[in-house]
């Protein structure tokens, strides 16, 4: 009995055995995975990032070599903590901390122990690094800034997070990926593909050797370099005469929507954001709250776009023939409805038709034509939408889809807008009559005035604003090489591009002529509110300008936000100009607009909410719009 028992047993562990051989050569399918194999140690070679070179091929962006100190943490023998941590110059509390987080992401595989060690860390490490097992010197690049400009522009890289590495399985702890602006939009393009090499380790878990070879290792594919469209010269001017300022200035080619320059003040120099000091600079200009230096205000910033949005409504009153280029409108320093003055005015001649009110910027020719718009149909909200629709048609109101990092969709209102604010059919034309000079409801972003003023340039259409130019190998997205046309039909277009030419020649920018320039603008100034312990308080008024240039077949149109700069003209309208002139000439002639603009700071400006000191109000803009509800 005892006999059949053990032969009994014999028999089923065989038939166990060779049930179980079967089930994993033949009837398993799955296949093995290399990368699940703990007795192989899986070392990254990782490629070089592609070189960013500007429209002109000056080089923006190269690399430079890094070393990183990695660690897998189940293969970590006990060693002299003491020792090791006066190398990298580092407390055990900081060894300890590492050393968790790194095994809590996985015991066995590697991970970032010290990133970016100097040279001389490097080298002292590599001496003693054969007695701390578990540990080793992975070699990458980082990023080498050719320029101190561009920070916005350029962007950073930095280590992925855990809700990276869970949404896309191709990096790894401790990998490096674009944050910012060139690196994050292009990351795919630039960050090129990982080589990597499999080692075979024995039983006591030491390297013996490739693995069957090295058959399955790879080598890295290098990033491919690209070109962007941001002339560095003018980059660099723009910068320059944005200093001790704040706000944006944002220029584009508009025969083809290729960005010229992205600027965004207060900006930082762009190797801040390199090296080990990488975390603590980053966090230094992340809690500027005040400046806000990492806070693209080109792109991102929505402002009452002002008096350069009248421009807009007279194209729309033009479109639906609400209007005539010949037909004037008296202003008395302002709009009256009723016997009551619903916006201010500075004082000019009266009447006015459209060039003269365009040159001149008058509130009440545009509230006059305004209203005609939204009063044509059967009721204000059906108007609104007319009205709305005609805006966004220049790229207003939503998001450009652009290979722009960040940015806002900026406002336009339609009549569901005001349905919601005060109820259906209880709203009327005059309770709005801010929309007509750029306030109110109304936002938009630089970006998006600049596409609007480059759409007037060229008569009716834009091409959706971009900042690549080539891409190594590639042929960037077709999207960039297509019309946008707006609704408004190309003959409406030659009268109000007169009248935007007429703001240098007799108009609000006439002491901002550029010689051997035409050039078209518009002035703006627009209302600045923040809350102050709780309470409305109305800061300096905003200064704005856009342009283009030249007049006909424009290589240049520009649009710029200065915060707290008193008027359009004062400083953003001399900021254009000098860009224009920079842009088309290569240099300045107007040097008395530069100097101005070079010794003239707003920082104190800047200052007052916290000193106490009073604003400078506008007292035409405190009159400007007070929207009439009965």
């Amino acid at each position: 009995m005892r006999k059949l028992l053990l032969f009994s047993v014999v028999i089923f562990v065989g038939l166990s055995f060779i049930g179980r051989l079967y089930y994993l050569q033949v009837y398993n399918t799955s296949e093995y995975n290399i990368y699940e194999d703990n007795a192989i140690r899986k070392v990254y070679d990782y490629p070089k990032r592609g070189y960013v070179y500007d429209r002109n091929g000056k080089l923006l962006v190269a690399n430079q070599p890094s070393y990183d100190l990695m660690l897998i943490p189940r293969e970590v023998k006990p060693l002299d903590t003491t020792e090791f941590c006066q190398i990298l110059n580092i407390t055990k509390e900081d060894f300890t901390r590492i050393y968790n987080k790194a095994y809590t992401y996985s015991p066995r595989l590697p991970s970032v122990f010290i990133p970016q060690l100097s040279k001389e860390d490097y080298a002292t490490l590599q001496e003693k690094l054969r007695k701390y097992e578990g540990f080793y010197i992975q070699k990458r690049s980082l990023r080498s800034y050719q320029t101190t400009i561009g920070a916005n522009v350029l962007g950073d890289i930095g280590e992925v997070n855990d809700a990276i590495i869970k949404r896309n399985p191709y990096y790894n702890m401790g990998d490096l990926i674009g944050k910012q602006g060139i690196e994050l939009s292009y990351e795919d393009i630039l960050k090129g593909k990982k080589g990597i090499k499999f080692i075979q380790k024995d039983r006591f878990n030491r390297d013996i050797g490739p693995y069957k070879n090295g058959v399955y290792d790879t080598l890295p594919e290098p990033g491919k370099d690209i070109t962007i469209t941001i002339d560095a010269t003018l980059q660099q001017y723009g910068e320059l005469l944005m200093k001790h300022k704040r706000g944006g200035i944002i220029a584009i080619e508009p025969a083809t929507g290729q960005i010229l320059a992205m600027v965004s003040s207060p900006t930082y120099n762009p190797n801040l954001l390199v090296g080990r000091d990488r975390s603590k600079n980053f966090n230094q200009l992340y809690r500027d709250s005040i400046a806000k230096p990492l806070f693209d205000r080109g792109l991102q910033a929505q402002y009452a776009p002002g008096s350069p949005f009248k421009v807009i409504n007279a194209l729309i009153g033009l479109q639906e023939n609400v209007v005539t280029t010949n037909e004037s409108f008296g202003c008395r320093l302002g709009y009256y409805y009723n016997g009551r003055r619903l916006t201010g005015c500075h004082s000019h001649g009266s009447p006015l038709s459209m060039n003269d009110g365009i040159a001149q910027s008058c509130n009440a020719y545009f509230v006059n034509v305004y209203r005609r718009i939204i009063d044509k149909y059967r009721d204000p909200a059906e108007g609104m939408d007319i009205w709305s629709d005609h805006a966004k048609s220049f790229g207003l109101g939503a998001f450009l889809n652009n290979d722009l990092a960040v940015g806002q969709r900026g406002r336009i209102p339609d009549g569901d807008f005001y349905n919601r604010s005060y109820g259906e059919n209880r709203w009327s034309s005059t309770y709005v009559v801010s929309n007509a000079i750029g306030q109110g409801e109304v936002e938009a972003t630089p970006i998006q005035l600049a596409n609007m003023v480059a759409a007037i340039g060229n008569r009716g259409f834009y091409f959706t604003p971009h900042i690549i130019k080539n891409i190594e190998g590639e042929t960037i997205d077709p999207k960039f090489t297509k019309p946008n046309y707006t609704t408004v039909d190309k003959q409406h277009f030659e009268p109000v591009v007169q009248g935007m030419f007429d703001v240098y020649n007799k108009g609000t920018a006439q002491s901002l002529k550029v010689p051997e320039i035409e050039i078209c603008g518009k002035t703006g100034t627009a209302e600045n509110f923040v809350r102050i312990d709780g309470v409305k308080t109305q800061l300096t008024d905003h200064s704005i300008f856009v342009a283009f240039a030249p007049k006909d077949n424009p290589t240049i149109a520009i649009a710029v936000f200065v915060e707290n700069g008193y008027w359009g003209s004062r400083f953003a309208g001399r900021i254009a100009s000098l860009m224009i002139e920079k842009y088309i000439k290569g240099e300045i002639t107007r040097t008395d607009m530069e100097r101005w603009i070079l010794t003239h700071s707003l920082e104190d400006e800047y200052a007052k909410p916290q000193s106490g000191q009073p604003f400078k109000i506008n007292r035409e803009t405190t009159l400007k719009v007070i929207d009439f509800k009965p």
